[in-house]
């Protein structure tokens, strides 16, 4: 079996906070779910930040880029933007009545919560 590189094109690409806080952790699992459902790609924010150019060009060849974050601060968003993407689904877990807590437990129900604005999102 041909081993491929994470860091390749895909029509939906998928990035998330993963902060330090239950927020962060719930949208790292929702991002994890929607990408074992094969929804998109789940891809490296880090390496966006980091300029990493196989990442970056990567993301200049998906169709669709969407943004998960945990809070208000929306450093997934902002580092998409400050490296010239602008997603085009941004869900952030806060609107949805989750209190952030500095806890590291994703709530299974809060995640499914994001995963199905998600969808909504990439549905249009």
């Amino acid at each position: 079996m041909e081993e491929k590189c994470l860091c390749e094109a895909s029509d939906v690409l998928i990035f998330s906070c993963s902060g330090g806080s239950n927020v962060g952790q719930i949208s790292n699992q929702a991002a994890v779910d929607l990408a074992r459902d094969g929804k998109g790609r789940l891809f490296c924010l880090a390496g966006i930040g980091g300029h990493v150019k196989a990442i970056t060009e990567a993301t200049k060849a998906g169709e669709v880029l969407v943004a998960i974050d945990g809070c208000p601060v929306h450093c997934a968003k902002k580092t998409l933007e400050h490296a010239g993407f602008s997603p085009q689904v941004h869900v952030v877990v806060t609107d949805l009545g989750v209190e952030k807590a500095h806890k590291l437990e994703a709530d299974p129900v809060a995640t499914r919560s994001v995963a199905e604005m998600v969808e909504k999102g990439l549905k249009g």
